[in-house]
């Protein structure tokens, strides 16, 4: 399994989104939190930055909508051109019936669970997504510490995608650095959301090197 590197703009420097990108070309995707201060509490980003961003980006985008009704909001994302679009499951009305419309317009389709949010009732629907995100923090900020009590959610889906040996990738997102991304990929994540480690480095390509090594190392040989 491929280990991507996903670095949150969350923690760029928002006056100067263009060269900040260039800094983390080494990166796969890079991750775009849009937050309407109503499903989290935080505002930051919408459709019209991504429209911008898709323009400028050298890397395909990652977006995670932590929004209210994504049923309404979110194909619009996919039609900008983001590469993958991630909804929340406690906001969706109908999950399955989105991520059809997304993948229908051309977008990977990816739905994300808070850290109390249980998998169990999402197993059974993979066949649906492309990509699980699971929540390693409370979503709404950044720079929060790494949950180690929601690894046993993430075991449950690399169980469940291996036995079905469906293209679903693993994601998780909060608080990733070098120690966090190796508890991580042990349960069974490839796909890493990483932004002030990253970001926040006097060298972001090392950084992104860093990461990608130490999830490779121990990233499950499926």
């Amino acid at each position: 399994m491929p280990t991507r590197i996903n670095p949150s703009i969350l923690a760029a420097d928002f006056a100067n989104f263009e060269s900040e990108l260039g800094r983390i070309r080494s990166a796969d995707l890079v991750h775009v939190d849009i937050m309407d201060n109503h499903f989290v509490p935080n505002l930051t980003f919408g459709l019209a930055m991504v429209e911008r961003l898709q323009q400028v980006s050298p890397l395909p985008l990652d977006v995670h909508l932590m929004i209210d009704d994504p049923d309404r909001w979110a194909p619009g994302y996919a039609e900008a051109g983001a590469f993958s679009v991630t909804f929340h499951a406690e906001a969706a009305t109908d999950a399955v019936g989105l991520a059809r419309r997304l993948r229908a317009i051309g977008a990977r389709a990816g739905i994300a669970l808070k850290p109390g949010t249980p998998v169990e009732p999402y197993l059974d629907l993979l066949p649906e997504f492309d990509q699980v995100l699971i929540m390693t923090v409370e979503p709404g900020f950044g720079g929060q510490s790494f949950i180690d009590a929601t690894m046993p959610k993430l075991e449950a889906v690399a169980g469940a995608v291996r036995a079905t040996g469906l293209d679903v990738w693993l994601q998780v997102d909060g608080g990733i650095n070098e120690e966090t991304i190796v508890t991580a990929a042990d349960a069974g994540a490839d796909t890493f959301v990483a932004g002030s480690s990253v970001f926040n480095s006097s060298d972001p390509a090392a950084q992104i090197a860093a990461l990608r090594a130490a999830a490779n190392a121990h990233a499950h040989a499926h």
